[in-house]
């Protein structure tokens, strides 16, 4: 059974940094790309940051770039997102999302909800 579960969500001030975790079971993590979406309300998902399947590439959103980092750890079936110096309009809940190439998202945790407000 596959399960993608996300964690690290919460509130924080602006400024603040938090790291989220993805954990995923049920299918042969190494071979997936691993993607961190986010939506904030009354938008649509949108691409946030993204990691090849041994993490030699990384790929970030415009207006994240610099500030957050994505990473993996193949050993331990888990994606990362740190983030840094937060900003309000990152108030969102972030996803993460798992699929055999570019472009392609096969698999979909729940999401973790990020807040940042003063």
């Amino acid at each position: 059974q596959v399960q993608v579960v996300e964690s690290g969500g919460g509130g924080v001030q602006p400024g603040g940094s938090l790291r989220l975790s993805c954990a995923a079971s049920g299918f042969t993590f190494s071979n997936y790309r691993m993607n961190w979406y986010r939506q904030a309300p009354g938008k649509e998902r949108a691409f946030v940051a993204g990691i090849t399947y041994t993490g030699g590439r990384t790929y970030y959103a415009e207006s994240v770039k610099g500030r957050f980092t994505i990473s993996r750890d193949n050993a331990r079936n888990t994606v990362y997102l740190q983030m840094n110096s937060l900003k309000p309009e990152d108030t969102a809940v972030y996803y993460c999302s798992a699929g055999p190439s570019a472009g392609v998202n096969t698999y979909w945790g729940q999401g973790t909800q990020v807040t940042v407000s003063s």
